[in-house]
């Protein structure tokens, strides 16, 4: 067996990887959104989707995209002949929205196909085109004994809680970074995407939690930064080239 599928040995059923492409980046200073800038002679989207093709053929990727790139993005596959198999999803006003999207294709895959309805549902930022395989394998292995499981790195910097005018010491031990792909059971992730929208949402996570159940985290990477600012391209660069 390929060492990179290592992670899914014992996850012969029905999985999922959602990668939600549907943000405009306006902090990136750009016409275009960051995810589809270049990076290393190529859009930074298709560097994420190729990171999880060691999942396939047993697990599906699902981009979601804004309905005003959809196009734009078809034309980039053919432009740089990108064939890594991906479904799109077309996203919705807000990132809640979008992942529910995708939710809703899972659950029609799944009332249609003659697998095991069990398995797992991973989403992903578009804009992390640095996660590393291992990483994704200690994910997949750890949702084996949890229903969900985030990567998170510990803060690593002095933080304080409150305003600019008023703030307090907080224990940076007990600060956490979280990033992605965060992986939950697939009948977990759809049940808790059947509640209503709310602003504390800020993640898959959360959304998970507010139904009452438990995170757990795995240690993340330096390495899988998300692209937010300018400069992030660059340091990617350095990070793609090693």
């Amino acid at each position: 067996m390929n060492a990179s599928l290592i992670g899914l040995r014992f996850f012969m059923v029905e999985n999922f990887v959602v990668i939600v492409a549907a943000g405009v980046g306006s902090r990136m200073k750009s016409n275009l959104p960051k995810q589809f800038l270049l990076l290393g002679g190529r859009p930074v989207l298709m560097h994420t989707i190729s990171a999880f093709k060691p999942l396939l053929p047993i697990t599906k990727l699902i981009v979601v995209l804004s309905p005003d790139m959809h196009d734009f993005w078809q034309q980039q596959c053919e432009e740089y002949q990108f064939d890594v198999p991906h479904d799109i999803v077309l996203g919705g006003a807000t990132r809640f929205q979008s992942v529910k999207n995708a939710t809703k294709i899972i659950d029609e895959i799944s009332q249609q196909s003659s697998l095991n309805s069990e398995g797992f549902v991973a989403v992903h930022d578009g804009a992390r085109p640095i996660v590393e395989i291992d990483l994704i394998n200690r994910l997949v292995e750890s949702v084996r004994v949890s229903d969900a499981v985030i990567p998170a790195l510990q803060s690593t910097n002095s933080i304080r809680f409150g305003t600019m005018l008023d703030s307090k010491f907080v224990d940076r031990q007990q600060v956490w970074q979280v990033q992605t792909p965060q992986i939950f059971s697939k009948h977990l992730l759809l049940k808790a995407y059947e509640q209503e929208e709310d602003v504390l949402f800020t993640d898959d996570a959360s959304v998970v939690e507010k139904m009452g159940n438990t995170i757990v985290m795995v240690e993340g990477s330096y390495r899988n930064i998300k692209i937010t600012l300018p400069e992030d391209l660059d340091i990617a660069h350095l990070y793609l080239k090693k």
